[in-house]
């Protein structure tokens, strides 16, 4: 028997004499129906520094200020189009040098949340792998509207659990002992997020 197998046999056996409720309450919200949900998302995201732009058109003039693109490899061709710099497919995977060597990368997400500013991507189209996101210096995110929900738990029911996932509020910032803000360290330092319309959006 190993010491784990050790361990977890003790607490079966005092477990079995006084099992935990198994009774869970669970009378938290689960749908907000507010109509406002993306102009929360909006005042969420700009909290936490992310620079919001409405509309699919303010993608071109995001993508003019970038020289070296990484994408996923089914990016939507119509996010690409009028791009004049060098588009790097993440296929063969790129390196982690490779990565920080792109000036940003341009992916979609598979949900936003408005009461938290977060969102989530899930390695699902138009999103690539987890590496893709967070070497970069800058990730520019397009986000549809219908993507948006208003609380945390109908995010969690859009999405698979087994699926790797990454949680994003805001570009990448952190504090020291003294509070100063160091932005960058564990992702981009900058957040672009397009958000894109029922009427004009591309579905990947």
């Amino acid at each position: 028997m190993t010491a784990r197998d050790e361990i977890l046999a003790r607490l079966r056996t005092a477990l079995a004499d006084n099992p935990p409720p198994v009774q869970v309450p669970r009378g938290y919200r689960r749908v907000d129906d507010r109509s406002d949900r993306v102009d929360v998302l909006i005042d969420r995201l700009e909290d936490y520094r992310a620079v919001v732009h409405r509309g699919i058109d303010a993608l071109p003039g995001l993508l003019a200020e970038v020289g070296r693109l990484a994408v996923p490899t089914d990016v939507p061709a119509d996010w690409l189009a009028g791009y004049g710099g060098r588009v790097h497919p993440d296929a063969p995977p790129l390196s982690p040098a490779d990565l920080d060597g792109m000036d940003a990368v341009l992916t979609g997400c598979a949900v936003a949340v408005a009461d938290t500013g977060t969102i989530i991507l899930d390695a699902g189209p138009a999103q690539g792998r987890r590496a893709l996101t967070l070497v970069p210096d800058r990730h520019i995110c397009v986000v549809r509207t219908d993507q948006v929900v208003g609380l945390l738990p109908e995010a969690l029911t859009r999405l698979d659990p087994r699926a790797p996932q990454t949680w994003i509020s805001g570009p990448s910032a952190t504090s020291d002992i003294e509070l100063n803000r160091v932005e960058g360290v564990h992702g981009p330092r900058r957040l672009d997020v397009v958000l894109v319309g029922l009427d004009d959006a591309v579905v990947p």
